[in-house]
């Protein structure tokens, strides 16, 4: 009777947690190409998973069962086994084939995920720089010369590809129902495809512990209609304020603030850290100071063939 109300409470216990959960299995509820394919990875891994041990409880309660001391008389002596081969390459070669598969599942996944999503191979990806700082985002949007901070908005059926870069301590770029994780670090630009399949809002958070703020640093991604979309970025552009250097200066300085919007980015005045800009930053002092001048490259020329 101990033991039936034991299993009863585990099982109550875990039905709980798992209803809990309902609202926080985010990745398995993909309303993307990108997202999807992660989903039925994991899913496929699960699957796997409980077929192993599905297998191993099984045996284990056949060999409880079939050699349990009971059975046995107080004079019994169990036989000196030698081993079988066949037992052992058995259960050598399933594991390695196992891991094979699921090897094999992983890299194609890898590889598809960090490509355009599947159905928007011949389509121009929508380019979002998406920037953290203590503890907030900036989304910058190079074709349409706008900025939102703690906030994005993306058209549906087409596909967007996030630059992510930081300027504190890395993060990790994360919006579970469109795509995976991507980490954002100062000095380097990474990139992250998705698109979404249909309209919503969508939860997007920094997935990487890095300080006091990091349980803050959320973020809402709202897929539109492209006519929607269109409609949003011309009413930004007529009623926003335009971003300055200062105010951009004193948003990477404020550590938490609300939803922002500009009718510019920063981008004109702070480039992304890619390209000419990758790297750190150098000012124009010392840009002069390590640069060598042409005047100067004339003298030394000079100097060497009088030496010579």
């Amino acid at each position: 009777m101990k033991k039936k109300w034991l299993l009863l409470s585990a099982i109550f216990t875990i039905a709980t947690v798992l209803a809990g959960c309902e609202n926080r299995l985010m990745i398995l509820d993909p309303k993307g190409p990108q997202a999807k394919t992660l989903s039925d990875t994991i899913i496929l891994s699960i699957i796997v998973m409980a077929g192993i041990l599905f297998v191993v409880y099984v045996l284990y309660a056949f060999m409880l069962v079939k050699y349990r001391a009971s059975k046995m008389g107080d004079d019994y002596e169990p036989p000196h086994e030698h081993g079988s081969k066949t037992l052992e390459i058995i259960w050598t070669v399933i594991p390695i084939i196992i891991v094979v598969f699921l090897s094999v599942v992983t890299v194609q996944t890898t590889s598809e995920v960090e490509s355009k999503p599947l159905g928007y191979e011949d389509q121009e990806p929508l380019v979002i720089y998406a920037s953290s700082s203590n503890w907030k985002w900036h989304f910058s949007y190079p074709e349409e010369g706008i900025e939102t901070v703690n906030y994005v908005n993306m058209p549906v059926d087409r596909p967007v590809e996030f630059r992510l870069y930081s300027y504190g301590p890395i993060t990790s770029f994360w919006i579970p129902q469109l795509a995976g994780q991507k980490y954002a670090m100062s000095a380097h630009v990474t990139k992250i495809n998705m698109a979404a399949d249909v309209p919503g809002s969508f939860m997007g958070r920094n997935s990487n512990f890095n300080g006091q703020g990091y349980a803050q640093m959320e973020f809402e991604a709202q897929a539109m209609t492209p006519a929607d979309y269109e409609e949003w970025v011309n009413d930004v552009k007529t009623t926003a304020p335009e971003l300055s250097e200062a105010e951009f200066d004193e948003l990477l300085e404020t550590d938490f603030v609300g939803r922002q919007t500009y009718s510019s980015t920063h981008l004109e005045f702070s480039p992304a850290p890619e390209g000419q800009h990758h790297g750190a930053p150098v000012s124009d002092e010392e840009e002069m100071k390590t640069a060598p001048s042409s005047e100067t490259d004339h003298f030394n020329h000079k100097d060497a063939e009088e030496a010579e």
